[in-house]
């Protein structure tokens, strides 16, 4: 456990340095042409309107989420404005606003995202859950559950990692992972019977992926795993874990 817990520091660390490095686009200041434009509470229609900023009032744009736009006005009030009304707006140069059409741009922009996922653990089909906090453009938080059952034994593990997108900006993107928990095998009733006992480990990750946007808020990935158990008599365990999954992102 202490092993697992050191992991567990490390990635915390490299989230936290993440979170403190962030710059996920910069500020972007333009001016309002249209009579108004309506400023909501969050990034969505259903979130209320609190404010309506006047043409040819300056804003500066902060941060994009999946086709809205955080906002900051001159007097320092912060909302959400929607697309059409950030394309109804000019540089301070006049110059036109061009806002991306395709969702790719809201894929890019992510902050939260949550898989299912199907694939074979020790050649016994495995499903798991997931749910990540993207950080930045290149780095993610995630923690996921697997389930493995099989004719001899049930395995079930969590695990924490970091994962780390090398082309970001690619539809097809790899990314590598790092990562740390534990995992509880549960032998069938026979081999209880016979003696067996259930058992906890903690577990090493090293993962390799790719993931491909596919359309929407919908994202394809396909997932290999190296992970290694510290066994009750200081010996290590190979297991390898191979996943296809479907994500959707907000």
């Amino acid at each position: 456990m202490k092993l697992v817990a050191a992991v567990l520091t490390v990635l915390i660390s490299t989230c936290l340095c993440a979170l403190g490095g962030d710059a996920k686009a910069d500020e972007l200041v333009v001016k309002v042409v249209e009579p108004y434009a309506d400023m909501h509470t969050g990034p969505a229609q259903a979130f209320p309107i609190f404010h309506a900023i006047k043409k040819d009032e300056v804003i500066t744009v902060l941060k994009s989420h999946t086709g809205w736009y955080k906002v900051r006005t001159s007097d320092g009030k912060e909302g959400w404005i929607a697309k059409t009304s950030l394309a109804a707006t000019l540089h301070l140069d006049n110059a036109e606003v061009l806002i991306a059409q395709s969702n790719f741009e809201g894929y890019q922009h992510r902050t939260w995202e949550f898989g299912v996922h199907a694939g074979k653990l020790k050649d016994v089909t495995a499903m798991s859950i997931s749910a990540a906090w993207v950080l930045t453009d290149n780095i993610a938080a995630e923690i996921s559950a697997t389930q493995a059952l099989g004719d001899f034994s049930d395995n079930r593990m969590w695990l924490v990692r970091v994962q780390h997108y090398t082309f970001p900006e690619w539809r097809l993107s790899p990314y590598f992972s790092l990562g740390a928990g534990q995992i509880r095998t549960e032998p069938s009733a026979t081999l209880v019977q016979s003696g067996a006992e259930s058992r906890t480990n903690d577990l090493l990750e090293v993962g390799v992926g790719a993931r491909y946007y596919l359309q929407n808020n919908f994202v394809v990935r396909a997932e290999y795993k190296r992970l290694t158990a510290l066994t009750e008599r200081d010996e290590f365990e190979e297991l390898n874990l191979w996943t296809l999954g479907l994500s959707v992102f907000f």
